[in-house]
């Protein structure tokens, strides 16, 4: 089982006993967190709990790296026939956990989880995570269920495939299902968080969702040539239009207003095209430079105690 985690030290003891619980019936499993860069007592929380239980693991970065780069050290590192990952802030009840084994004996490769409003989630988050997910399904070939989380269980031959992948910008819920294997989905309501607060603000989650759209398709571009290709033959339209009024009709109005209004309109237009071809050429660049997507400071995994 993987767990990244961001100044979470209130929540791993409490999260690891829960999780025991929920492991009960299991003798043969491990847990591994994965420190993304953490500056309170998370990775002490962690050391101290590996004291009497050997079977915690952690990986430590040498900075944060971000929530996706942690579950792929995680998805790297781990072992056993079944990967789960949930996160650190308590929010995927691990509860949960015996219905995704359950399901991964049934046959499936893959369990991923649904979050389901509990009426308790800012509106905001709402409507845009539902815009999210609209717009996923409307530019990608790939079929996005709303409101997928990371939580979520893999088969080792589906974790085998996914390490194969050597993508810098990673996002999880689209890279899982264009995996493919025999998938299936179990909602859950998340719960109330109570420790800590959010590590993803509205800048990481714009970021999140701008990867997600633009790793999966190369619609937008394609949508961008359509918007530009038809203002450009609506133009030419206006031009005739405009021509025919200044020769053949008295009504023409002096002004700046049309003219001003064009010209933002199309100058927008081409910004915003500008802006989406940017955000693939910058995904290219990025991928070129082939840097590691994290760094491992420390690490109980080599541990023989």
């Amino acid at each position: 089982m993987i767990i990244p985690i961001l100044n979470e030290e209130v929540c791993i003891p409490i999260l690891v006993d829960r999780i025991i619980v929920a492991l009960r019936d299991y003798f043969d499993y491990e847990l591994l967190f994965v420190d993304d860069g953490s500056t309170d007592n998370s990775l002490n929380k962690i050391k101290e709990i590996r004291l009497s239980d050997p079977k915690v693991h952690f990986l430590s970065f040498s900075r944060n790296f971000g929530h996706q780069n942690a579950l792929k050290a995680g998805y790297m590192y781990a072992t056993g026939d079944c990967i789960i990952s949930l996160d650190g802030d308590m929010q995927h009840p691990p509860e949960l956990i015996p219905q995704f084994i359950n399901k991964w004996l049934e046959g499936y490769d893959i369990v991923y989880s649904i979050r389901k409003d509990s009426g308790r989630t800012p509106f905001l988050k709402r409507v845009s995570s539902k815009l999210f997910y609209k717009l996923m399904n409307l530019v990608s070939d790939i079929k996005f269920d709303e409101g997928e989380a990371d939580f979520r269980l893999i088969d080792k031959r589906a974790a085998s495939e996914l390490n194969k992948l050597r993508e810098n910008t990673i996002f999880y819920r689209g890279i899982i299902k264009w995996l493919g294997f025999n998938q299936v989905s179990i909602e859950y309501t998340p719960v109330e968080r109570k420790f800590g607060s959010t590590k993803y603000s509205r800048k990481k989650m714009v970021a999140l969702a701008l990867s997600g759209i633009t790793s999966f398709s190369v619609k937008p571009l394609r949508i961008s040539t359509f918007i530009g290709t038809t203002i450009a033959f609506l133009s030419i339209f206006y031009g005739f239009y405009a021509l025919y009024v200044r020769l053949f009709t008295n009504n023409t109005i002096e002004g700046w207003t049309s003219v001003f209004f064009m010209v933002a309109f199309i100058g927008g237009i081409q910004l915003i095209m500008i802006g989406i071809l940017g955000e693939y050429l910058g995904k290219l660049f990025i991928e070129s430079k082939d840097r590691p997507n994290f760094i491992i400071k420390e690490s109980s995994l080599n541990d023989t105690n």
